[in-house]
């Protein structure tokens, strides 16, 4: 995924979903991509945190997995994801809909202060 982002962002990569709550909690980013499945823990379950703290309850999540079934979908979503990207994917989409997910998520916390 580094490779596909390329210039113009800045990557932070970590290696557990613990890890990941640590450092979200420390240094909340722009937005939060993870895979589904990291290592033996879940990023669902991650997306699940995300939401159910106050202070990163409108940091925008996506999801990028090889799990393509309807299920797996309505899992991520059900989880707190606000997109769901299936591998292989389009480096150029990617990243229009990283810029798109942040840029909502701005108007949405303007718009609820």
């Amino acid at each position: 995924m580094l490779h596909a982002l390329g210039r113009g962002f800045v990557v932070r990569c970590v290696a557990s979903v613990v890890e990941a709550k640590a450092f979200l909690d420390a240094y909340p980013p722009d937005i939060l991509v993870s895979e589904v499945i990291v290592g033996q823990e879940s990023g669902l379950e991650l997306c699940r945190y995300v939401r159910g703290q106050s202070s990163l309850r409108h940091l925008p999540i996506m999801l990028l997995t090889s799990l393509t079934t309807l299920q797996d979908k309505v899992a991520g979503f059900s989880a707190g994801t606000d997109d769901y990207i299936v591998k292989p994917f389009d480096a150029r989409r990617l990243r229009a809909r990283i810029r798109s997910l942040v840029r909502i998520k701005r108007i949405e916390r303007l718009m609820s202060s």
